[in-house]
């Protein structure tokens, strides 16, 4: 499965299955001589693990953080750094009656259609719990971007929780709206053409199975506005600043400086206990009830996995960035 990787220069891997012992990851590139522990990825994987509400999942996992290699003394010795988060209450039998049936929204069938046999225990590979592991290789990435005075900030806009209540009730699900700020991003940050940073980070936030959509800066209503509604103007404050932020940050697939914004789509979740109508492997016509535990709504859960990728891009545009300039290599390695 090779696309189970993420990155170029500060590059993820992440590995396991929803009902499997164990999810992980094993993170390469990242630079050696700062300080990391269990700690820094552990309040993290909190704010992401199952459990934490009444419209949240019945599976209560501690999503505990083994850090198991690239550490030594306390600091990051520039070897792999290996992460493994156990699976303590996996309820496969939960999932016996759907292992021949195509789960409605579910990448039940395309996962048969591409490899012709699929891990039915709560979709396997495909479920929600890999994002775990990107949560625990993003906490390394945000601890480093720390260093460089960058921040990032997701922040969800849910539904009434009456209305989500009600939802529950009715076997139903909902989904939601996260926005994400990124501050501190100096200008020149991203690649031109194929590799725009915009592009790049719309690619890891689409990676997480729950989004349907991304937007930057004033995103789809930028269609409905004029050209001088639309520009950025420039002008200089000790720096070169803009006097709005329509572009949401970046221009030409480049950082410009300016805060990076972006919003995303959440889709409800698909494992709803209402009936609905599907088939099974036979092409059979079957009505199905998921039952088992599952969320109401994932967007609270999601910030925190949104934040990881976030991250996980602009730390590996900065060292790509190392070698955009000339000055930039002889800062580093001219004598004197």
């Amino acid at each position: 499965m090779p696309g189970s990787s993420f990155g170029k220069l500060f590059k993820i891997t992440t590995w396991g299955e929803s009902h499997g012992p164990a999810v992980g990851v094993c993170i390469d590139g990242c630079p050696a001589g700062f300080s990391l522990s269990d700690y820094d990825i552990q309040k993290h994987l909190d704010r992401r693990k199952p459990g934490g509400s009444e419209l949240s999942t019945g599976r209560t996992e501690d999503d505990k953080a083994k850090i198991l290699s690239g550490i030594f003394g306390g600091k990051t010795t520039g070897v792999p750094i290996s992460i493994l988060i156990e699976n303590n209450n996996q309820k496969s039998a939960d999932y016996i009656e759907l292992k021949d049936v195509y789960r409605p929204s579910h990448a039940d069938y395309t996962y048969d259609a591409k490899y012709g046999i699929r891990d039915y225990r709560g979709g396997g590979r495909s479920a929600g719990r890999e994002t775990v592991a990107r949560v625990a290789a993003g906490a390394v990435a945000i601890k480093l971007l720390e260093l460089m005075d960058i921040e990032i900030s997701a922040s969800a806009n849910c539904q009434p929780i009456e209305h989500l209540m009600a939802l529950k009730e009715q076997g139903d699900s909902a989904g939601g709206i996260i926005e994400c700020v990124i501050k501190g991003v100096p200008a020149g940050l991203g690649e031109p053409v194929f590799n725009k940073l915009d592009a790049i980070l719309a690619q890891a936030i689409f990676s997480i199975g729950s989004v349907k959509g991304v937007e930057f800066g004033a995103g789809f209503k930028a269609a409905e506005m004029t050209g001088s509604q639309h520009n950025d103007s420039f002008y200089f404050d000790e720096t070169v600043k803009k006097r709005t932020n329509n572009s949401g940050g970046i221009l030409g697939g480049i950082s410009d400086g300016s805060d990076i914004i972006f919003r995303v789509a959440i889709k409800p979740v698909p494992s709803i206990s209402m009936e609905q109508d599907t088939i099974n492997s036979k092409n059979d016509p079957v009505k199905i009830s998921v039952s088992g535990r599952h969320d109401v709504t994932v967007v609270p859960r999601i910030v925190p996995v949104i934040e990881a990728m976030a991250a996980l891009v602009i730390i590996d545009y900065i060292l790509q960035n190392l070698g955009s300039k000339l000055e930039n290599v002889l800062a580093r390695h001219t004598k004197g």
